[in-house]
């Protein structure tokens, strides 16, 4: 019960002032990007709104780590746009419960720790990328609707916005100066709205983007046929959202990780995302993930516990119950100037400082990153190709890095001792390092510092053998794993080898709680 509900463990100690404030002011900057995702892909105003309760709620009690945020996140929206507009609202609902069940599954078998094998610059490029995402679309909140088509504000009402935008972004920046007793984001928040109620200054509103007013989350069972033929629809959207939720989840559970010097559990984060959209697949939400933007301004209002998400999520029940008239009158200048912030934060600036001294290949695969993230709107995608491309550079550099250190013993045995893995891409350089023709009768290979990593390296033993075979001369291989001896059949005759085997590597997993 303790590991579950670490709300409750009083052993634990928690601000419980930091907490709930923080939580109060990421339902604030939740919701308007929760409603104007579910608007952007054509679902119900209050389908957003649903999803944020929901993802938020189950993942702050059950998540895999205190003071990351989920919701009605517009990276796994962004996938169901297609969906929603040729099969409709139920289809999307089926999506994301099946979503839900693969992401139960991915946890179920303890893949979430593999997000561990994303290197640094792909984290750099996926949290700058992410940081211009987040800006660029705070800028559609300068824009409005004139004859049925979108233009930029202009004249008094632009001038309007960009001021209480300054005046929000001036008060986060100077609030911290003079206390930190209150998260600075919910005080500009607060004092933004007085200001526009009390001059009576016209703007844009929460309730000008839609109606936020509703019921408690309707049960509603999918209205599809439950068939082969619904599925192959579905299946590909739910596989997709469920991996960029996944993705997006995992790397900002790192990213919390390094923040707070602690180490969440992904594996624990995958279940309970899944358990969270399986509930809005069946509850008319849809569908959502760890969002970064939120979970970092709920790290900087002070929050490291789970009360802050679970606050976040009531606050968000109760505006849908009861208090949306007043959340709807809070301009979204307010809520526009903290985003603003968030993004300025969330931006690795680091990366700029030591951008000179990361190699020139890291700097490529960060680059990368940032703008597929950035022009694609797919985080998935983005993390994939950098993970790609850095394999592909490791690959090449071990390659090189393969050497032999040869000599002659007193009995006039050639013996070659091999350093660094063998696989597909040091194969030719590890080939060349054997001369058979002027070797003597009698040669060892010793790999008690090398590995053979792959099929490729076990092919080219087998031909090595060979060539010595052909060649009238003997080739032992000292310290060669059990599972290379068992593939190297067609040299049992040929191989002496010595019983030791190598060490198995493992992704370390998580500790047990």
């Amino acid at each position: 019960m303790k590991a579950y509900f670490n709300l409750f463990d009083f052993s634990q100690k928690i601000n419980y002032k930091n907490e709930i404030l923080a939580g109060l002011t990421v339902a604030m900057t939740m919701m308007p990007e929760s409603l104007s995702f579910a608007i952007l892909a054509g679902f119900p105003p209050l389908v957003g709104l649903y999803a944020a309760f929901m993802m938020g709620l189950v993942t702050s009690i059950f998540g895999g780590r205190p003071g990351l945020v989920s919701g009605g996140a517009g990276a796994t929206v962004i996938v169901l746009i297609a969906l929603m507009k040729s099969n409709g609202l139920d289809y999307v609902f089926a999506a994301v419960a099946l979503a839900g069940v693969i992401q139960i599954l991915v946890g179920l078998f303890k893949l979430g720790k593999f997000v561990r094998l994303v290197p640094q610059p792909v984290m750099y490029g996926f949290v700058n990328g992410l940081a211009v995402v987040i800006f660029m679309a705070q800028l559609l909140q300068f824009k409005t609707v004139v004859g049925g088509h979108e233009a930029w504000l202009s004249g008094q009402a632009l001038y309007t916005m960009a001021g209480l935008v300054a005046l929000t972004i001036a008060i986060v920046v100077l609030v911290p100066r003079f206390t930190k007793a209150v998260p600075p984001s919910l005080v500009a928040i607060i004092v933004v709205f007085f200001i526009v109620m009390g001059f009576g200054i016209h703007t844009k509103t929460v309730g000008d983007i839609a109606a936020v007013s509703g019921g408690f989350p309707p049960f509603h069972i999918p209205a599809v046929p439950f068939n082969l033929d619904t599925f192959k629809i579905i299946f590909p959207y739910a596989l997709i959202m469920a991996g960029v939720g996944l993705t997006e989840g995992l790397l900002t559970l790192n990213l919390v990780d390094e923040i707070t010097a602690t180490r969440g559990n992904g594996n624990r984060e995958a279940i309970a995302q899944g358990g969270a959209n399986i509930l809005n697949g069946f509850f008319f939400g849809m569908g959502g993930c760890p969002m970064i933007a939120q979970t970092l301004v709920n790290l900087s209002a002070g929050a490291r516990a789970r009360l802050s998400g679970i606050i976040a999520s009531l606050t968000i029940l109760l505006i849908i119950l009861i208090g949306a008239p007043v959340i709807e009158r809070v301009p979204m200048a307010a809520l526009t100037g903290v985003m603003f912030m968030v993004a300025i934060g969330t931006f690795e600036w680091i990366s700029f400082r030591i951008i000179n001294k990361m190699p020139r290949q890291d700097v490529f695969v960060g680059i990368i990153v940032a703008l597929i993230t950035i022009w694609l709107h797919n985080l998935a995608l983005a993390v994939l190709v950098g993970v790609i491309i850095s394999a592909l550079v490791f690959a090449w550099e071990s390659a090189k890095r393969i050497r032999a250190r040869k000599y002659l013993d007193d009995d006039g045995v050639k013996h070659y001792e091999i350093f660094g893995p063998l696989f597909f891409g040091s194969v030719a350089a590890f080939n060349e390092k054997f001369d058979v023709t002027n070797d003597p009768e009698t040669v060892v290979i010793d790999f008690r510092d090398s590995r053979v990593s792959d099929m490729s390296g076990i092919d080219a033993l087998n031909k090595l053998t060979e060539r010595y075979h052909q060649a009238g001369k003997k080739l032992h291989l000292k310290y060669l794993s059990n599972d290379c001896r068992t593939l190297l059949k067609n040299a049992e005759g040929l191989i002496v080898v010595n019983i030791i085997d190598d060490p198995a590597y493992r992704v370390a997993t998580e500790r047990r709680r």
